[in-house]
């Protein structure tokens, strides 16, 4: 089965990861590829504004009082949401016996960097505001999600405001001016992304900015980190590098590197036996850096049932 969704994934997807492909053809089709992914089954969805960024709140069926993950989706901030991440949320915290927060934050070349941060930031504000302790709370994402959670991670940290438990990086995307050896060394080998459309995305997002790549910030006082890499991924030296720059810090900082496999492949949790057992053990590192039974959240804003992967109307 990994041969086949290898070898699927390089001919379906990675020709429309590409900046001659319109950038509303690349988020339609990441809809479209979403539909064959699996979820656990009983989690529910319901969909709410958390600062008015729409958020999906999603309640696996092993939730446990008071732990909770702030899930942040990948796509390069150009793409993903609801549609394409909500089981990969779901997944993640019915291993960790949490309830998940998805946010829809807002996405590049229409709202370009800082927006992504802006959204992240006032979605983990407001969860505390509403009584979440951070004691409980893990912060979690993958590729363009994860170095998003590392830009999270240090402005919480420049400002005062408590930082969460934990952080699970799942193929980060680092460095946004994509300075890794891998990024060449792996460019035949990666079945899913191309140098030349990350550095589409890039300029999309930040335009010169790369000091605003999630790499460049000051990982001191970070919490303990997780990270997982496909070995095939032009993308691993991101992972690489930001255990090094962590561990430099003294953070409590664990790579696993997953022989084979490619970009997110915790995307096919419940298709290959890899994914699930990755998505396992963040189940289990997050359990072991969150506290359970905390104090009950109030709960904000209008909510309603979500219903497959049509998104919340943009602000």
């Amino acid at each position: 089965m990994e041969r086949v969704l290898s070898w699927g994934i390089r001919l379906m997807i990675k020709p429309a990861l590409s900046a001659r492909v319109p950038v509303s053809f690349q988020r339609f089709w990441g809809r479209v590829a979403a539909a064959t992914l699996r979820g656990p089954k009983g989690a529910t969805y319901r969909s709410t504004r958390l600062s008015d960024v729409p958020t999906l709140c999603v309640l696996p069926k092993t939730a446990e009082p008071g732990r909770a993950v702030l899930y942040l989706h990948g796509g390069a901030y150009v793409m993903g949401g609801f549609a394409s991440h909500h089981k990969l949320a779901a997944a993640v915290g019915d291993a960790a016996g949490a309830q998940v927060w998805l946010p829809d934050y807002r996405l590049a070349p229409e709202h370009p960097y800082p927006a992504a941060l802006d959204d992240a930031f006032a979605v983990y504000c407001a969860l505390l505001e509403q009584g979440q302790p951070p004691a409980s709370l893990s912060i979690a994402g993958d590729s363009a999600g994860a170095g998003l959670t590392l830009a999270l991670a240090a402005k919480l940290r420049d400002n005062g405001i408590p930082l969460p438990a934990s952080l699970t990086l799942i193929s980060p995307w680092a460095d946004t001016s994509l300075g890794g050896d891998t990024i060449t060394s792996h460019s035949h080998r990666d079945p899913m992304l191309s140098e030349g459309w990350l550095r589409w995305a890039a300029e999309a997002y930040q335009g010169d900015e790369y000091a605003a790549s999630p790499l460049n910030s000051d990982y001191s006082g970070f919490p303990p980190i997780l990270i997982q890499v496909g070995s095939e991924e032009i993308l691993l030296s991101d992972a690489q590098r930001v255990k090094e720059k962590a561990q430099a810090a003294g953070v409590d900082c664990v790579l696993t590197r997953f022989d084979g496999l490619w970009h997110v492949f915790q995307l096919h949790y419940g298709w290959i036996e890899a994914a699930d057992s990755a998505i396992t053990a963040i189940g289990e590192f997050t359990r072991a850096h969150t506290q359970q039974d905390a104090p009950e959240r109030k709960t904000q804003g209008q909510t309603g049932a979500f219903n497959g992967p049509k998104k919340i109307k943009p602000r």
